[in-house]
């Protein structure tokens, strides 16, 4: 350390008061630029439409079909399904996104309806149970829950086969280690799962040995 001068001393080619001054003026401009962040952002929302609390217009784009309804911003797409329209094929189970029984398909992929507000589905393709048979035919996943007997008091099923489609849909031809994780968010209270997965594979086409009721020794067909 050398001195240069009264109050200056040196490290390198830096003074102690040029340095501490610096510091101040860089801190000064961090918080300045924190503050304008946060400006902008309560700009941002002061500027976004407040809706609510009582209905409002809402439009569901379900099974290829517009829905007009009168919701209040709170409303779940569950109960927009089943108490503000006729589509009451979702059923309602925990409301807690534990059991699955209400899921549908929003943009193709699985969700739990009881989870997503209504007013956040506008704009999104959602798919019930309903909307999967065409004319009055079954889909190959509907046709193999009733071929394989994967269904005992039918509350869950509606829940079941949609996340199957799913599947099915992104990958045709699943091992049953993917079918056991595509059904992992759908709980049966009956204890129909092994039936579930020969269902999940007879509908990808895919042939299982049946031992004393286990599902085991697949083979592709």
């Amino acid at each position: 350390m050398k001195k240069a001068g009264k109050d200056k001393d040196v490290f390198g080619a830096v003074s102690r008061r040029t340095f501490i001054k610096g510091l101040g003026a860089t801190a000064v401009s961090t918080v300045a630029a924190q503050t304008a962040a946060v400006a902008q952002e309560l700009e941002r929302v002061n500027a976004e439409k407040v809706v609510g609390p009582g209905a409002v217009p809402v439009t569901l784009t379900v099974n290829g079909e517009k829905l007009q309804l009168q919701l209040e911003p709170r409303v779940t797409l569950l109960d927009a399904l089943r108490n503000y329209s006729s589509l009451t094929g979702s059923k309602e189970g925990c409301d807690r996104a534990a059991c699955g029984a209400c899921t549908v398909l929003f943009d193709g992929a699985p969700i739990y309806g009881c989870q997503k507000l209504a007013i956040e589905a506008q704009g999104h393709e959602i798919t019930t149970i309903e909307g999967l048979a065409k004319n009055g035919s079954l889909t190959k996943v509907q046709q193999a829950f009733i071929d394989k007997d994967a269904l005992q008091c039918g509350y869950c099923t509606p829940g079941f086969v949609m996340s199957v489609t799913a599947l099915l849909n992104k990958n045709p031809r699943p091992t049953l280690e993917e079918a056991k994780h595509a059904c992992s968010g759908n709980l049966c209270r009956c204890g129909t799962q092994p039936h579930i997965l020969k269902a999940v594979l007879e509908a990808a086409g895919i042939g299982m040995a049946e031992k004393t009721g286990k599902t085991e020794g697949i083979k592709h067909a």
